[in-house]
């Protein structure tokens, strides 16, 4: 036999042999979900679900009574809803109501719309609006920066219509950004019909609409959300202090805002840091400046008392590698696309347990962001935190000899 028709023998039995397996690397697609424990070294920092929703578990942490109609408490890492009452009962939000309009503003800025050196032309109707006041005079010229500090820390209405008409060119234009921004994140107890929350039987919001937007503020603005802890801010002459007594009685608490009409009654958003965990605390419809004050505090403490709150993964964090079937590639690393957090309670910490519930089998192409499982943490044997996992790289569909080579290797 002459030698070139030894090798096209040779050469067309291994072409065989190699399309033989690609086809058996291809047609492994079994998708049947197996779960994978997770290793040890996850529950030294741990996690809790994306969106915000009461523990699913029976666990013996005492109850607390909150002097108020309405109020809830949030993890703010995790989201996770701690206690609440009454928390989506939609009442007057007053001055709360500028935590949204500090909100629209910030993300304007962050856009390059406009800038916090920006002149803003004092309007009469925005010198004139009444109630709380920065005391703002008609044309006369002030920065964004300036306004903001008089919004937030004033809790000036005057400021905070000229700010909603120097970013929308009315008030009612910047209503309608508001009540656009609400809708996006999920505030579905929310109605606004002003920028600054004076009385108004439309107006309306919730503990729970307000927990979110608070964690909204300080996650994507927090820069500005530092606005919230400064203790006083003196315009034309007139030295004016925060409502918020926290922060004079709790170094810890950074904010967030106080309101007050009689509709309304005596509200407060605030938010405390102790390490590595903050707590949200919302109240509407207290009977007194001293009585929201004494119940927030009271709220936090119990928040710190009784649950902790850890980070298992952060974001784009290597978990592990699984084996890819028909891929350029033989493995792909998976994660989680966001920090992941859990919130739980401080004496059941040790019932903690991570598991990654996954496909048998895993078959390229692969697009990088793809889900590819989720990884669930469950405590006491129910699900309290849970999150997809992600394919942290791609993987494209192998020609026949990777893919020949890459079923050997994962053999």
């Amino acid at each position: 036999m002459h030698s070139w028709h030894r090798k096209l023998i040779l050469t067309t039995a291994l072409t065989c042999a190699l399309s033989t397996l690609a086809i058996a690397a291809d047609t492994s697609t079994t998708t049947a979900a197996t779960a994978v424990p997770v290793p040890d070294k996850m529950l030294k920092a741990t996690t809790t679900a994306a969106t915000p929703g009461k523990p699913s578990t029976n666990i013996s942490i005492p109850t607390i009574q909150i002097n108020a109609p309405s109020w809830i408490l949030l993890d703010y890492a995790s989201g996770q809803v701690l206690a609440a009452y009454n928390e989506h009962a939609q009442m007057p939000p007053a001055s709360l109501s500028k935590i949204m309009t500090a909100y629209v503003v910030a993300q304007a800025v962050s856009q390059k719309h406009i800038s916090w050196n920006d002149k803003v032309t004092v309007s009469p109707f925005a010198a004139h609006t009444g109630g709380s006041r920065m005391f703002l005079k008609p044309g006369e010229q002030v920065s964004v920066s300036d306004l903001m500090h008089g919004m937030v820390i004033d809790s000036g209405n005057d400021a905070t219509v000229a700010l909603a008409e120097f970013l929308a060119g009315s008030e009612d234009a910047f209503v309608g950004m508001m009540n656009q921004t609400a809708e996006q994140l999920g505030m579905k107890d929310t109605h606004f019909v002003n920028a600054n929350g004076l009385p108004n039987p439309g107006q309306l919001s919730s503990a729970y609409d307000l927990a979110i937007l608070s964690r909204a503020l300080i996650m994507n603005y927090p820069n500005e959300f530092t606005l919230h802890s400064e203790k006083y801010f003196t315009w034309n002459g007139i030295k004016q202090y925060n409502r918020n007594r926290l922060l004079w009685s709790n170094s810890k608490v950074d904010g967030l805002k106080t309101g007050y009409t009689e509709a309304a009654k005596y509200c407060l958003v605030a938010t405390e840091k102790d390490g590595d965990m903050r707590l949200i605390a919302v109240l509407l419809g207290t009977k007194s400046p001293a009585v929201r004050t004494q119940e927030a505090q009271k709220l936090l403490t119990y928040g710190f008392r009784f649950y902790g709150s850890k980070k298992l993964y952060s974001a784009n964090e290597t978990i592990k590698e699984l084996p890819v079937a028909a891929g350029a590639s033989n493995k792909v690393a998976i994660g989680v696309s966001q920090d992941f957090y859990v919130t739980y309670p401080r004496a059941q910490e040790s019932g903690l347990q991570a598991s990654l519930d996954l496909p048998s089998t895993i078959t390229a192409p692969i697009a990088q962001g793809q889900q590819i499982g989720t990884i669930n943490v469950t405590l006491n044997g129910k699900v309290v935190a849970s999150a997809p996992v992600v394919a942290l790289n791609a993987v494209a569909h192998g020609n026949v000899l990777q893919r020949t080579i890459n079923w050997f290797k994962n053999r």
